[in-house]
């Protein structure tokens, strides 16, 4: 008798083998896919004028806020915005009786802000320019012949801000020379003072922001029951973000039996066997192996029986 150790293999077992060789040589790797998505859209925005002042009576006894603004728009995410009013007119109670004024009046006075899928902008045109502020019907806080702050981001570009002024600009009736990127002082007896900072620019990796002039304004006209005005101006402002880069496309993987070509000005071919020609798969080899396996496997068992035999 054999050892009971030694047994042959019975049919379901080897069916059993020869369905997980099949398994084994069937199982792919699985691929993982990136999604190409285009990147953040911009920001852009711009406003002809912004007023923060504060308007003081006569008697001390009431302060009004004069907080408004002329032609601001926005654009975000694909979108185009644009205003062209010309005037900026206000009332403010017990002034003048109530009766309106102009803080603002030009020929030209347009903003504009747009975003696209690389480049965001915004830009403000003024024309022929004049602000007035409450007390002082007479005379304009400033006048100015054109003005021109644009702001521009592009994807993948340094962002640029540029502010245009004319070489003067008159504030309080008096003629200023223009210096940019730095603050004047003009001081006017009896009237009070205006301090400009002329043509800012600034930028940073993602931003760029554009103003013409802003007026930081302290003045006691004592005329129409005001007796200060104080606060700020800005006058032509842009500024806009930088939209973000499509990210680049990954690249493909390189399917099984492909051999990377590298160098040299002919094309060396390597072809693989067709297997449909053979009537085989990709799987063969293994179940090939597998097959030789058992196959080794039920010679040992039949010379280890022989064996046993022999020596009963």
């Amino acid at each position: 008798m054999y050892n009971s150790a030694f047994r042959r293999p019975g049919p379901r077992r080897a069916a059993t083998l020869i369905a997980t060789a099949l398994l084994l040589g069937s199982a792919a790797p699985a691929v993982a896919t990136g999604a190409g998505e285009s990147g953040e859209k911009g920001k852009a925005s711009a406003v002809v004028l912004r007023s923060g002042l504060q308007v003081s009576l006569l008697n001390k006894a009431v302060e009004l806020p004069l907080d408004l603004t002329l032609n601001e728009v926005g654009a975000p995410e694909g979108a185009q915005e644009s205003a062209e009013k010309t005037a900026l007119t206000a009332t403010l109670d017990g002034v003048d009786q109530g009766k309106p004024f102009h803080l603002l009046r030009a020929d030209v006075a347009s903003a504009t802000a747009s975003v696209d899928d690389d480049t965001a902008v915004g830009e403000v045109k003024l024309v022929n320019a004049a602000v007035h502020v409450p007390g002082l019907p007479g005379t304009s806080l400033i006048t100015v012949e054109s003005v021109t702050a644009r702001a521009t981001c592009t994807a993948g570009e340094r962002p640029e801000a540029v502010a245009e002024l004319p070489a003067t600009v008159d504030v309080l009736g008096t003629e200023v020379a223009v210096t940019l990127n730095g603050t004047t002082a003009v001081d006017v007896p009896g009237v009070g003072e205006v301090v400009l900072a002329l043509a800012h620019e600034e930028t940073t990796d993602d931003t760029a922001a554009a103003t013409a002039l802003r007026l930081d304004v302290a003045v006691n006209p004592l005329n129409l029951n005001v007796a200060e005005v104080e606060g700020s101006i800005t006058l032509a402002a842009a500024d806009c973000e930088r939209p973000e880069a499509a990210p680049e496309p990954e690249p493909e993987p390189e399917k099984p039996g492909e051999t990377p070509q590298t160098g040299g000005e002919e094309e060396v071919e390597t072809k693989t066997p067709d297997l449909a020609e053979t009537g085989g798969d990709s799987r063969t080899p293994i179940i090939a192996a597998c097959a030789a396996a058992l196959v080794a496997a039920g010679g040992g068992l039949m010379f280890l029986r022989r064996r046993g035999a022999g020596r009963g």
